[in-house]
């Protein structure tokens, strides 16, 4: 956004928020000019009546990992059953509260009810609306902190262990797409962000390219 405002002087007002907070704004007449979205969430808000000009455009792909407080011993995440031994062993997992339409959340949910664990992990769970979690690990009430990528590497005081194991992670898409009625500049900053130029910047915030 920064490199887009010094290049043509158009500033980006930004709002960020889980996909169902998101749909929720909207939904009581928040208007946007441009929405980043997973595919099933810009599906979501089309049908509660969103009309979008011209195509959408990927963005990048981000996966789901593992966090720790820095300094904190690196837990076994190598397999899905060494995961779930590290999980069981931590006094506290925080993770994004699913009720918020957090992809994340909604995901490790469901990936706990599958390994059996979901009644253990929700005593101990702490739970905060999408990009606060690892503030929870930073401070030291989780453990150990589940979230995407792209929102563990930003926060100081903590250090990645790594993605979850394949066979129980997350791959989401994310796309643009311009708002029914935005100002060209809205498209301007989508094909911006989404030309091969952008693409250190993108990779550097741990999304992987989608081309």
């Amino acid at each position: 956004a920064d490199e887009y405002a010094k290049k043509t002087g158009n500033k980006i007002v930004a709002s960020f928020a889980p996909m169902g907070m998101l749909r929720d704004k909207l939904r009581a007449g928040e208007k946007a000019d441009l929405l980043f979205m997973t595919d099933a969430a810009l599906d979501n808000v089309t049908k509660d009546g969103v009309k979008f000009a011209g195509e959408r455009k990927a963005v990048g792909r981000v996966i789901v990992g593992v966090a720790v407080k820095e300094g904190a011993p690196m837990p076994d995440i190598s397999s899905v059953e060494a995961f779930k031994k590290a999980l069981l062993a931590a006094k506290s997992v925080g993770y994004a509260d699913p009720a918020s339409g957090a992809t994340s959340g909604m995901h490790f949910a469901k990936m706990l009810e599958k390994m059996g664990i979901a009644a253990e992990i929700d005593k101990k769970a702490k739970l905060r609306p999408g990009g606060f979690v690892m503030e929870l690990v930073a401070n030291g009430e989780a453990e150990i902190g589940v979230q995407q990528i792209t929102e563990i590497l930003p926060v100081k005081g903590i250090k990645l262990v790594g993605p979850l194991p394949a066979e129980i992670n997350l791959m989401s898409t994310y796309l643009g797409a311009v708002v029914m009625g935005a100002p060209p500049e809205a498209r301007g900053f989508l094909d911006f962000v989404t030309a091969n130029e952008a693409r250190p910047v993108v990779e550097k915030a741990g999304f992987q390219w989608p081309r």
